[in-house]
């Protein structure tokens, strides 16, 4: 049985996601310093109107839908563009930790950017509400997304994620993914079976419902 990742103290700025049928949309330029320096995941639940902030209720909201959260430490001694086989030997005792707790066999690491052929078909597998027959872990390296979450008895959930934050999204979930606006990232992957990571869609059209923000030079408010 997989047991619970533990949590670090972390610092944070903030987004939010919104109902795409809301028009008064609020930003917040907020932000809060912790232990490692860096900043942590911003969970919003858009049909409560309700952001949470500070790590400790972050990590409490999630491990009260099954999401498990913690954060790494991200100063290791290897450059942005560093070999994916240098990026996990640098992880290698966190990875191995993982491995042992939740069961799985093999590692990878992702690296999506503007220019990667055939994004928009790559993300389009993934940003409509979907599950997985196994785990969907994911440590991020660099750049920004948006998981959004959907419990089968509570209101749709966005966690956005970036550099040092590790998420478990187990099998079974439904939920769906979104890159910020500079549609990068970097991020060490963890399987079981990498064969049970193909997404099943839900067909709900919930995710149409919803649009992530995240926060930068280039957000313009919603206007349909």
């Amino acid at each position: 049985m997989y047991r619970r990742l533990s949590s670090l103290r972390v610092s944070r700025t903030d987004s939010i996601t919104t109902r795409r049928d809301v028009l008064d949309t609020k930003t917040a330029d907020w932000r809060v310093y912790g232990t490692l320096g860096g900043m942590m995941a911003i969970v919003t639940i858009p049909d409560e109107n309700r952001t949470i902030r500070d790590h400790e209720s972050v990590v409490e909201y999630l491990a009260g839908i099954e999401i498990d959260y913690e954060r790494w430490d991200t100063s290791r001694s290897i450059a942005p563009d560093a070999p994916a086989d240098e990026v996990l030997s640098a992880y290698s005792n966190e990875i191995e930790t993982l491995k042992a707790q939740g069961g799985y066999v093999t590692a990878d690491v992702i690296d999506v950017n503007p220019q990667t052929p055939g994004l928009d078909a790559m993300l389009a597998k993934f940003n409509r509400e979907h599950w997985h027959d196994e785990d969907e872990v994911r440590f991020i390296i660099h750049g920004r997304g948006v998981f959004h979450i959907h419990p089968r008895d509570s209101a749709v959930v966005a966690i956005e994620v970036e550099a040092g934050d590790l998420i478990r999204v187990p099998r079974g979930t439904w939920h769906w993914f979104n890159l910020c606006e500079t549609r990068e990232i970097r991020a060490i992957r963890l399987f079981q079976d990498p064969a049970g990571w193909a997404p099943n869609y839900t067909e709900t059209g919930v995710d149409g419902n919803y649009q992530p923000v995240c926060f930068g030079g280039s957000y313009l408010p919603l206007t349909t």
